[in-house]
């Protein structure tokens, strides 16, 4: 008997998964929400056009937005010939909200409170009284609550933590800080409970990269590597948008990187590691050698160079051309478009940075500027974190009908 065709199975479709939309708009609003806080105050018609979002989408979306209270319509001048309704512009609503922001340094903490635009609001530095994690997070608490009493009718939407060392932002933990002697501390789960706000945390190079891109002078680079040197050195990489950040977090991590010419010795037991090299430890026990002040403060030994003091100056020149042989040595592996150093030389001295740009081998002198915020890096840090949340998901990071 001839053998019955047998018709193929018929599989179902599947459904575009909901996560997929989710993303969309995520993304969507992102985009408009990034768009006003660089060209606001900004017709709707402009945002479809620099985002590629539809007339009707950015219309949507700016709704939305509005409605958590992130942006609002601006005031324009009245028509003189009152021909026609002019297009309102969209802009930012700086008024409503702000972001708590927590910098744990090793001698001391910064708090802030920043508004939307990543501007300080207030801030203030407690000296730790010893590194118990719990202890040194329950005086930021304080700090914040304190901050917060004076800024009524501001509504805060989060904190940010930025550290040194190894910082896992997934879980929100300092895995590892030498010099703290942090392991495994869960910051988010510690100020979380004794702020009760949303807490994120990272690690203060890759906040930076964050708060230059969003309100810094590298907005648009297509790369960016940070280099921030301070007690703990480390680094951080952007590329269109995105910081590089590794399994569990770990990338930046560049304590022990040897440094060309280095001689100075590190716990680890080899010599010249650029933690040990330019650390601030360093570069005050060499000031106080040379008799240039009698602090560990760097910001004495720049007081001193500030005011003539030759030998002052020279130590900071060093050390920013040790920067760059360290900065030289990340260049040629990420070849990055634009290299943001944080250092307090660098941050004040035209020939640090000269010194750093001639060790590092850039002919380019754009290529290479210092922080877009000498005067509040450290504030910046934290609030940068938060505020990344923010604008990468404004819709879930923001109250609804507010």
């Amino acid at each position: 008997m001839p053998r019955t065709a047998v018709p193929p199975p018929v599989l179902p479709v599947s459904p575009v998964p909901r996560a997929a939309d989710s993303d969309r708009r995520r993304t969507s609003a992102s985009a408009v929400l990034r768009c006003v806080l660089e060209h606001g105050p900004v017709a709707r018609s402009t945002v479809a056009r620099l985002t590629g979002l539809s007339p009707a989408s950015v219309t949507e979306y700016c709704a939305r937005l509005a409605d958590r209270g992130l942006l609002r319509e601006a005031a324009v001048p009245r028509r003189s010939n009152g021909v026609g309704r002019p297009h309102v512009p969209v802009d930012l609503d700086d008024t409503r909200f702000l972001v708590g922001g927590v910098h744990v340094a090793v001698p001391y903490t910064t708090v802030a409170l920043l508004d939307l635009r990543g501007r300080v609001l207030a801030r203030r530095r407690s000296a730790h009284d010893g590194t118990d994690p719990g202890r040194v997070l329950a005086r930021a608490a304080e700090g914040l609550a304190e901050l917060l009493a004076g800024m009524p009718g501001r509504r805060p939407l989060g904190v940010g933590v930025a550290v040194g060392g190894w910082v896992d932002r997934e879980t929100g933990t300092v895995v590892e800080h030498e010099l703290l002697g942090w392991r495994e501390v869960p910051v988010r789960e510690l100020l979380g409970a004794r702020t009760g706000l949303a807490v994120h945390v990272d690690g203060h190079a890759r906040a930076l990269v964050n708060g230059e891109r969003l309100f810094g002078r590298v907005r648009g680079s297509g790369s960016v590597l940070h280099l921030f040197v301070g007690n703990v050195v480390d680094a951080a990489f952007a590329t269109h948008d995105e910081v590089h950040h590794g399994p569990r977090s770990a990338a930046g991590t560049i304590a022990h990187l040897p440094v060309p010419g280095g001689t100075e010795p590190c716990a680890c037991g080899r010599t010249g590691c650029l933690q040990a090299e330019l650390g601030e430890r360093t570069l005050g026990r060499r000031a106080r050698a040379a008799g240039v002040t009698d602090s560990g403060d760097p910001l004495r030994v720049v007081a001193a160079a500030a005011a003539g003091n030759a030998v002052a100056r020279r130590l900071l020149v060093e050390r920013a051309r040790a920067t760059g042989r360290a900065a030289g040595l990340l260049l040629d592996v990420l070849n990055p478009e634009t290299v943001v150093v944080t250092e307090v030389g660098v941050i004040h001295f035209e020939d640090c940075l000269a010194a750093l740009r001639e060790a590092a081998g850039i002919r380019r002198a754009a290529a290479v500027l210092p922080t877009s915020f000498p005067d509040s890096v450290l504030a910046v840090a934290g609030g940068s974190v938060a505020l990344d949340v923010l604008y990468r998901d404004p819709l879930g990071a923001s109250p609804q009908g507010i």
